[in-house]
């Protein structure tokens, strides 16, 4: 049974939203503060006020083989940001913002017909600054039958506290560890603080979910830590690897990720307006083996290998 049924059945999902809507109305949902009034439809560095924007919703069969398995993860997709990626490969509707408003009402009918075509799970995909709007429609949700695990797809610029919030609602998170070194993350997304917070609010996330449960190859529960491998090290691999072996668990699923492209506005960056090389790739997983981070998967020309080395024949 997914967390967050439990929650709901003890009165606790309902406290929670309350704790994120009182949040938005001075907004202090994510590190940037900005301090709107987002109950009265104000709107700050994300772009959006009261309602939650939708961009996509569907299965998706793309993502890591525990997450997607068969049938395909239930992929929604939001609008909005809280970072700003100068290469984000969801421009369209991270930063110009494609997509559509919905009510609580619309977003639960959206869970509903992915559980329909009996996806394996809710995947939220950048949920940070709608995180409020979500749990009000997944309050409604579980009255009309839901019961599939959710997944929280994040960028990983979060407040622990917020991440606290969430505790006994998200099954799983997915969460990216984007870069180990400030500066780079000031300069190519404009997050002075990611890893500082990215670091305190991936350890919360641990601490919620310390051993993954796997069930007929379907994760049900647990944390899978993903890092884009970018041009030049812009990423500081070492220094992630080095965290999450310290910090974390050499038994915590990885995802190390090759399908870096220049999109958006990386133009403008000469030292990453291209493809990553193999070279750096290889020596990205060199890295994860020093540190004993070897469970999880690694993705090559023919698909996605585990890095034990095992061919899984799936694309990301």
């Amino acid at each position: 049974m997914p967390k967050y049924i439990e929650a709901f059945k003890k009165g606790n999902l309902r406290k929670k939203i309350e704790a994120l809507m009182r949040m938005e109305e001075n907004c202090c949902i994510c590190p940037r503060r900005c301090g709107v009034n987002r109950l009265k439809n104000k709107t700050g560095y994300c772009r959006t006020g009261l309602f939650a924007k939708v961009y996509s919703y569907a299965p998706h069969k793309g993502e890591e083989p525990v997450i997607s398995g068969k049938n395909g993860s239930g992929t929604i997709f939001f609008s909005g940001c809280n970072l700003n990626c100068c290469y984000c490969q969801n421009y369209q509707f991270s930063q110009l913002d494609e997509g559509k408003e919905v009510n609580k009402e619309t977003l639960c009918d959206m869970m509903l017909e992915l559980q329909k075509q009996k996806c394996h799970n809710i995947n939220l995909v950048t949920p940070t600054h709608v995180s409020a709007q979500i749990l009000d429609a997944l309050e409604l949700a579980i009255t009309k039958g839901l019961n599939i695990p959710i997944v929280y797809n994040t960028s990983g610029y979060e407040l622990p506290e917020v991440i606290e919030i969430l505790n006994n609602v998200v099954d799983i998170y997915l969460v990216d560890m984007r870069y180990g070194d400030t500066k780079l993350a000031t300069k190519y997304s404009n997050a002075t603080d990611y890893t500082e917070y990215n670091q305190q609010s991936v350890k919360e996330m641990f601490k919620q979910a310390p051993s993954a449960k796997i069930e007929n190859g379907i994760m049900t529960e647990g944390i899978i830590i993903r890092h884009l491998v970018l041009p030049q090290d812009i990423g500081a691999t070492e220094r992630i690897a080095e965290f999450i072996s310290k910090a974390l668990s050499k038994g915590i699923h990885i995802s190390l990720m090759s399908q870096y492209f220049p999109f958006c506005n990386a133009k403008k960056y000469p030292e990453i307006n291209r493809r990553i090389t193999k070279k750096e790739y290889a020596q990205a997983k060199v890295i994860m083996k020093k540190y004993g981070l070897t469970n999880g998967w690694v993705q090559e020309d023919n698909g996605l290998i585990d890095l034990a080395g095992v061919n899984l024949k799936r694309n990301i």
